[in-house]
């Protein structure tokens, strides 16, 4: 007996890869679709619509097919209200919970269509009854309370991917999603430039995700003049950026390379160790700026300007500084905070940091990439950021290209 569910399909579906995308998951899941009504828009601006019946041999097999079709926003016609079932415990879900994705999403509760809160990939969804009418947010499985009410399945889930129509440009367009080193760069960054412009013009916050290499490369002083201009907003890095910016203001040497010739000076090795020490002793490095230790640097811009930071610690890290967060789930809830807030992201040469705050971002957050190694942007683009751009270049090169274009053209 055949088992046969419809679901629709609505936007950009033919320039967005969508349609394509729906009938390969069908056919490759062993399926069959059938199209009972197709409209194509025929304008640039216009949307397209398609309602698709799907069957497969066997309930489970259909059920795996809308669960990946619904991943990609096929939704079915026939919504009825999201299932939900209480946590039976802390930190434990109901059975068959539904795990997010990091597009905009609703949930079905009492015959209304209510917007999930705070989305973010991998993640589930609790529903909370208020005097205003129903919310929903999301809650990672450690944050969950006993009694939430959690939805389970897709059955009363809409899912709606960020849309791409056939004249988009700029970097967040078509460039979605894109990785190359081939490139011209010269012009992407400078488009990177103008959304940069653009969020701020806008009071969007522009949060910047920062490894060492960005100090080594000698990106540091236009990221700081960057953070003194007013353009970034919070900064998410680990302990060891935090120490090479604010040894190269002590010592001039960042991992005990002098940034002026390139050569190790005697005892540079040192020089990271004794950064952490004096920092330790001021008691932080806020009051290290505040007694004068600290000078100038991305931590003295941030401190001077209140920007925000987050230092996630590490097993490899030294010292570490007072102002690292070395409780594992701690670090990852304060750098949700700041996902939540961003409305555009600078990931600068740092894979894990990278994965780890692109894990919290919806994909409507717009989101730059760069790092020298191809594997840094692909994996974070295969984790599931599809709304990121790559670039694969030298962060050194970048970062003052990025300040000259946003900064000095900006006074011209």
């Amino acid at each position: 007996m055949t088992n046969t569910r419809t679901v629709e399909l609505k936007g950009h579906i033919i320039d967005s890869g969508m349609m394509q995308q729906a009938m390969g998951i069908v056919m490759d899941l062993g399926g069959n679709f059938d199209i009972e009504e197709f409209d194509v828009g025929r304008q640039k601006h216009d949307t397209s619509y398609c309602r698709m019946a799907i069957s497969a041999e066997d309930d489970d097999d259909l059920q795996e097919i809308l669960h990946e079709l619904h991943q990609i926003g096929a939704n079915l016609t026939d919504p009825v209200d999201a299932h939900v079932e209480p946590a039976p415990a802390d930190q434990v879900v109901p059975v068959g919970f539904y795990s997010t994705t990091n597009h905009p999403t609703d949930v079905r509760y009492d015959g209304e269509w209510v917007p999930v809160e705070d989305i973010e990939m991998d993640c589930a969804i609790v529903v909370e009854e208020t005097d205003g009418g129903a919310r929903a947010y999301t809650k990672v499985l450690n944050a969950i309370d006993e009694g939430d009410l959690v939805v389970t399945d897709e059955a009363g889930i809409r899912v709606k991917p960020p849309e791409r129509p056939r004249d988009s440009s700029g970097p967040f367009g078509f460039m979605q999603g894109g990785v190359s080193s081939e490139r011209p760069s010269e012009s992407l960054i400078g488009e990177v430039a103008d959304a940069l412009r653009e969020t701020k013009a806008d009071g969007g916050n522009v949060l910047v995700v920062a490894g060492p290499a960005l100090i080594h490369s000698g990106g540091g002083d236009a990221l700081a003049r960057l953070i003194r201009e007013g353009y970034v907003d919070m900064i998410s890095a680990g302990n060891g950026f935090a120490t090479h910016d604010i040894e190269r203001g002590l010592y001039g040497t960042s991992l005990g390379m002098d940034m002026e010739t390139m050569e190790h000076p005697r005892k540079g090795h040192k020089h990271h160790i004794y950064t952490i020490s004096e920092v330790i002793r001021a008691g932080g490095i806020e009051e290290a700026v505040e007694d004068g230790l600290i000078k100038s640097g991305v931590m003295y811009e941030c401190v001077k300007n209140d920007v925000s930071y987050v230092l996630a610690g590490s097993i490899r890290d030294d010292g570490p500084l007072p102002d690292t967060i070395t409780d594992a789930i701690e670090a990852q809830n304060a750098i949700r905070k700041q996902a939540h807030q961003a409305d555009m992201v600078l990931m600068l040469s740092t894979l894990l940091h990278s994965v780890a705050v692109g894990n919290c971002l919806s994909s409507t957050t717009k989101t730059v990439c760069v790092d020298i190694n191809p594997a840094t942007v692909t994996q974070l683009l295969d984790r599931g950021s599809s709304q990121a751009i790559g670039m694969v270049t030298d962060i050194g090169t970048f970062l003052p290209t990025l300040a000259e274009k946003v900064l000095d053209e900006s006074d011209e």
